[in-house]
């Protein structure tokens, strides 16, 4: 039987793939829970600095899976599906989506949760819910912080497929290139994370999710007392060093 998800560790790069094209890569409880492990055993290993997000065949991922009636919690427990988005916007490490293909309802979710987004020009999108009764709930939770109030209510009401390069321009994903070109801008993007420190990469991307969410003097506060903790580490002397002796830091060599 063809496993519903697929891991492969590249150099320090976990590549995570959904794994059924003929089914567009719809969530269904079997993709979801392959997911979710597969996020949790990239996180723990100390060998990934980078995780890689995609989907095998023509589509990124199309969705609920409605034919299998999508993902149930079940009981009062948490939405498997709210689990993945909150383990990749919470991830200590960054999650690249490589957004191969088409992507519908909570296959953006996956690309909104996702640190930095790469989209095969070809990719459509929509946010189609409406149109068959339902709306974009538990994904409007990841997907609003990056397109603001204004662009998502369009986006939700209308239902409307826009392009990859539309999805750009709205801030949806970083770039939008030729489907020939998008392992190559992946692994650019892949190669400019490996040239910072790993745990600076890590406080960055916990910056840019923690300081929206405090008071001014709060962030202030944190921000403070990160930048010392950082400025009094091993990293942080090394990465001094190496740029005063005009060479690559250590991390950098690996």
């Amino acid at each position: 039987m063809t496993e519903p998800t697929l891991y492969d560790l590249r150099r320090d790069a976990a590549w995570i793939t959904l794994n059924q094209p003929e089914k567009r890569n719809a969530l269904s409880a079997e993709i979801v829970a392959g997911l979710a492990a597969h996020l949790q055993t990239a996180i723990a290993d100390d060998r990934v600095r980078v995780i890689v997000l995609t989907g095998a065949g023509a589509a990124f991922c199309a969705g609920a899976d409605l034919k299998s009636g999508g993902v149930s919690p079940g009981s009062d427990a948490e939405n498997p599906f709210v689990t993945v988005l909150k383990t990749i916007w919470e991830a200590p490490k960054p999650v690249i989506g490589r957004i191969n293909g088409h992507a519908f309802g909570g296959g953006i979710g996956l690309a909104a949760a996702c640190d930095i987004s790469v989209a095969a020009d070809s990719a459509m999108f929509s946010f189609s819910e409406v149109r068959v009764g339902v709306i974009p709930a538990m994904i409007s939770v990841v997907v609003i912080p990056k397109l603001g109030i204004h662009k998502t209510m369009w986006l939700f009401l209308t239902g409307e497929r826009f392009s990859a390069q539309r999805a750009a321009e709205l801030g949806l994903v970083h770039r939008a290139v030729p489907a020939a070109d998008l392992d190559p801008a992946v692994e650019d993007v892949i190669g400019m994370i490996r040239l910072g420190g790993p745990n600076a990469i890590r406080e960055a991307k916990q910056l840019v999710r923690r300081v929206p969410e405090l008071s001014m003097d709060e962030a202030f506060r944190y921000t403070t007392k990160k930048i010392g903790e950082l400025f009094a580490g091993d990293e942080a002397a090394e990465g001094m060093l190496a740029f005063l002796e005009k060479r690559k830091p250590k991390w950098a060599d690996e």
